[in-house]
């Protein structure tokens, strides 16, 4: 499909900078299958469901994978080089992809210098602007290091706006998170605390995790004209033998399955087969849901309002129908919801 028909205007001054508070005082849009929108708060949510519901969130846990280090001038009277990185990708024990500025002064052999002793070297660069970097330390000890010196990874949206401060260390990780390695936070879950929690459960709905490592490439723009010619960016995902019963059993039931986030759509649809049965899996996932896929699990998707353009849009679009998801986010334009990751939410339930 052309990327185009994923376009549309929007206002710069609805881009959320910082979460509403309490979390479940974010504006939720609810929008039925047929029936016209409605406007609520996240904490009416539980009206929404009902019992024998299975929510599916996602537990990763954001890693501080924003970076700052030093690269020493080339020239010996020249100035040291200051460069800003986001982690992306690991790719060993001692070894990260990561997207870098300035890039283009940057070449394969530099040191980098980091707080706390850290240094890596800079084994090659790719053609998207990220780079491959060796560190001296590896495993746990990394870990740590990178855990002291680093900060949470704001969306460039956002960073590109203000600097990431102690406030984000709290409001861009969900109070349920757990299982580290991501470097951008399953926004969706944002919304939720644990009275929220309660309150759900209370109803008879069920609460269960998968986890999806979320990776930078979330945040990459779309850049061929054909969605056919887009390469999606993989992810780690496990989705438990526990987890992946329950999803069955209420299929066979007839109840609903919802996603809470497009991340946890990704890890439960990716583990699918034809006939919807979904496999305790655990691995890379790839999954490039655009309009014209056959949904064979979720039910229903609760999800933040997304860029233009973009690989979360089209998977919007494919759940609710392309019209159908223009109609929404005009809806949410008008009425000044806000949006990305400290934005309000939607929840849309796909047609049969």
């Amino acid at each position: 499909m052309r990327v185009d028909l994923f376009d549309f205007e929007l206002p710069e001054k609805l881009i959320a900078l910082r979460p509403a508070r309490p979390r479940d005082s974010a504006r939720l849009l609810h929008v039925p299958v047929a029936e016209s929108f409605e406007d609520l708060l996240v904490r009416d949510a539980p009206e929404l469901f009902r019992a024998g519901d299975l929510l599916i969130f996602n537990d990763t846990r954001v890693i501080p994978a924003a970076l700052k280090a030093v690269r020493p001038s080339r020239d010996p009277q020249g100035p040291v080089v200051r460069v800003s990185l986001n982690l992306i990708e690991r790719l060993g024990a001692d070894a990260w992809r990561a997207l870098a500025k300035p890039g283009k002064r940057l070449k394969e052999g530099d040191g980098l210098f980091f707080d706390e002793g850290l240094f890596a070297t800079l084994e090659g660069k790719g053609d998207e602007g990220d780079i491959i970097l060796r560190f001296d330390r590896a495993g746990d000890a990394l870990d740590e290091a990178i855990a002291k010196i680093g900060h949470m990874p704001l969306p460039p949206y956002i960073a590109g706006k203000r600097p990431p401060d102690e406030a984000d260390l709290a409001d861009y990780q969900t109070f349920y998170a757990q299982e580290a390695g991501a470097v951008a936070a399953p926004t969706a879950g944002l919304h939720f605390t644990h009275e929220l929690f309660e309150r759900l459960i209370a109803r008879g709905v069920w609460c269960m995790r998968v986890t999806l490592h979320v990776g930078a490439g979330t945040f990459l723009p779309v850049k061929s004209d054909d969605t056919a010619q887009h390469v999606m960016h993989s992810e780690w995902r496990t989705i438990p033998e526990g987890v992946a019963f329950e999803i069955n059993r209420a299929k066979a039931e007839g109840r609903r399955v919802i996603a809470i986030g497009t991340t946890a759509l990704r890890a439960i649809e990716s583990a699918a087969d034809a006939g919807g049965h979904v496999r305790a899996e655990t691995g890379d996932t790839n999954i490039f849901i655009t309009p014209g896929y056959e949904f064979r699990v979720v039910d229903g998707l609760w999800t933040n309002f997304h860029l233009p353009r973009s690989t979360l849009f089209m998977l919007v679009a494919a759940f609710a129908g392309l019209e159908r998801a223009h109609a929404v986010y005009a809806h949410a334009i008008a009425r000044a919801y806000r949006f990305y990751s400290y934005g309000d939410a939607s929840l849309i339930w796909r047609p049969r």
